[in-house]
């Protein structure tokens, strides 16, 4: 009897580390990953304003039909990078995404920032060059420490209404991105 329950939680055991195994190593086994996606709809190193989600069709980035996205690529090989620029009053966030799609910092207006969006993304080398001072960066960047070089940066807007999107729109379009100037 204690034998049989021995094998039947060595066998609950086994199951439930090839559970959490297969199920850790599907993003990897994915034949499309969060950066081939972005990079098919265009995203370069400038802002990139994604189209409007509409019913009926396809929607590979499972963007909601609500808001606006704009989409910028960032290499920290090249420099330490920068977001910034003015918002619209509304609700609006900014996520900061690994090549692997996993979420390295993500904030909102909500957090007391305002309408202005200023955000400085290092990865630890250039963290270290920043804390010795030997880097100079704007007073007031939302300093944001990435362990890999090549992210992507997904700012999202609520328009308040539908007659809004078009005004929405250009004004992610007039976000500036790319590399800190050092």
């Amino acid at each position: 009897m204690i034998r049989t329950l021995l094998w039947l939680l060595a066998g609950a055991v086994l199951g439930g580390i090839i559970h959490i195994a297969v199920i850790l190593s599907l993003p990897a086994l994915s034949a499309t990953s969060a950066w081939d996606q972005v990079a098919a709809v265009g995203a370069g190193p400038g802002p990139t304003v994604l189209p409007a989600a509409t019913p009926n069709a396809p929607n590979p980035l499972r963007l909601d039909p609500e808001l606006t996205y704009a989409v910028c690529r960032i290499d920290l090989r090249l420099g330490p990078a920068s977001v910034g620029g003015t918002l619209p009053q509304a609700f609006w966030s900014v996520a900061v995404y690994s090549r692997a799609g996993t979420v390295v910092y993500s904030t909102t207006n909500r957090d007391g920032v305002g309408t202005a969006l200023d955000l400085g993304i290092f990865n630890p080398a250039q963290t270290r060059l920043l804390a010795e001072q030997k880097l100079d960066v704007a007073e007031g960047l939302l300093i944001v420490e990435a362990r890999e070089d090549d992210l992507f940066v997904v700012v999202r807007l609520a328009p308040p209404h539908p007659e809004m999107r078009a005004r929405y729109e250009k004004a992610l379009g007039n976000l500036k991105c790319g590399t800190i100037a050092t």
